[in-house]
C-alpha cells in the first residue's frame, strides 16, 4: 500500500487522517465507526460531560487514538484555564481544545476570552486548538499567542447547516499559517468535501454522524468526502468563466450557418 505523505501536523504531532470526531453525542457505535470507517485518529472528550456520563467513554477509545480534551461548559478565560489544567492531569495529554461559550442559546464562542486563555495555556506548554467565530484579526492574535491550530465554526453547534460562514473561513484559510480545522455545523459529507476543497486542513464533526440513520455508512461517506475534497484542493480546480462559454472540443472546420 502506498504511504500517505499528505499528512496533518498539529503542535508537532503528525496524523494521516483529516477527520476528527467532536464531542457531544457519544456511543460505542459512533466511536467505533469514527475510528474504523472514518479513520479518525483524534477524538474530542468533554471533561465535564464525561464526568456526568453514565458510561466512561474512555473505555471505548482505542489506545492508538489521540484524545483531545475540551473545555466545553466554560464561560470565561479563568474557568477555561482551570479546566484545561485538570484535563491535562486526567488525560496526560497536552492537547486542549478551547471552548469559551457564555451564550447558552446559540452557543457562540467568546473570541476575546478565548484569546486570553490561549495566551496563558500556550505558555504552559499546551497544544492549544481554539474554537472561534471566524475573524481574521482574532485569528492572527491567536496565532501570535501560540495557538497550534485555528478552529472556526462553520455554523452553530449541532445545527448541521454547513458552511454558513464560508467567505470568512476562506479568508482565514488564505491568510493564517496554521492548520484551519472546520468545527461545528458540518452536517453532510458534501459540506465536508466543499470545506476541504476550499483548503481547510481538517474537519471536526459529531452530530452529522450521531444523528444519521446508518452511522457506519455515514462515517465512511465522511472519510471519502474529506479525501475527495483534499485531493481536489491539491489538484487545483480549473478556471471559472463569467459572461461567456468555452467549447470543450475544437470548433475548427465547423462551417458557420448562412
Amino acid at each position: 500500500m502506498k504511504e500517505n505523505t499528505d499528512t496533518l501536523t498539529i503542535g508537532g504531532h503528525t496524523f494521516t487522517s483529516r477527520f476528527i470526531l467532536g464531542s457531544g453525542k457519544y456511543s460505542y457505535e459512533l466511536i467505533d465507526s469514527a475510528v474504523k470507517n472514518a479513520d479518525a485518529q483524534i477524538i474530542t472528550m468533554a471533561l465535564r460531560r464525561s464526568n456526568d456520563a453514565k458510561e466512561n467513554i474512555l473505555n471505548y477509545i482505542p489506545e492508538n487514538v489521540t484524545i483531545l480534551p475540551n473545555t466545553s461548559g466554560c464561560t470565561n478565560a479563568e474557568e477555561t484555564i482551570r479546566i484545561a489544567r485538570i484535563a491535562r492531569e486526567l488525560s496526560g495529554s497536552d492537547f486542549i481544545k478551547l471552548e469559551v461559550i457564555p451564550d447558552k442559546k446559540y452557543l457562540m464562542p467568546d473570541n476575546y476570552e478565548t484569546l486570553k486563555a490561549t495566551e496563558v495555556l500556550a505558555k504552559e506548554g499546551f497544544i492549544v486548538m481554539p474554537y472561534m467565530l471566524p475573524d481574521l484579526n482574532i485569528a492572527k492574535q491567536l496565532t501570535d499567542a501560540g495557538a497550534a491550530a485555528i478552529m472556526p465554526l462553520g455554523a452553530p453547534i449541532g445545527t448541521n447547516k454547513g458552511l454558513s460562514n464560508k467567505d470568512l473561513i476562506q479568508i482565514l484559510i488564505n491568510e493564517i499559517d496554521l492548520p484551519i480545522i472546520i468545527d461545528a455545523g458540518i452536517g453532510k459529507p458534501s459540506q465536508a468535501a466543499e470545506a476541504m476543497e476550499m483548503g481547510a486542513d481538517a474537519i471536526m464533526a459529531n452530530t452529522a454522524m450521531a444523528t444519521a440513520g446508518n452511522i457506519p455508512l455515514m462515517a465512511e461517506a465522511f472519510k471519502l468526502a474529506i479525501n475527495a475534497g483534499r485531493k481536489a484542493y491539491l489538484a487545483k480546480p480549473g478556471r471559472v468563466l463569467d459572461g461567456s462559454a468555452s467549447p470543450s472540443s475544437t470548433l475548427t472546420g465547423v462551417s458557420n450557418p448562412a
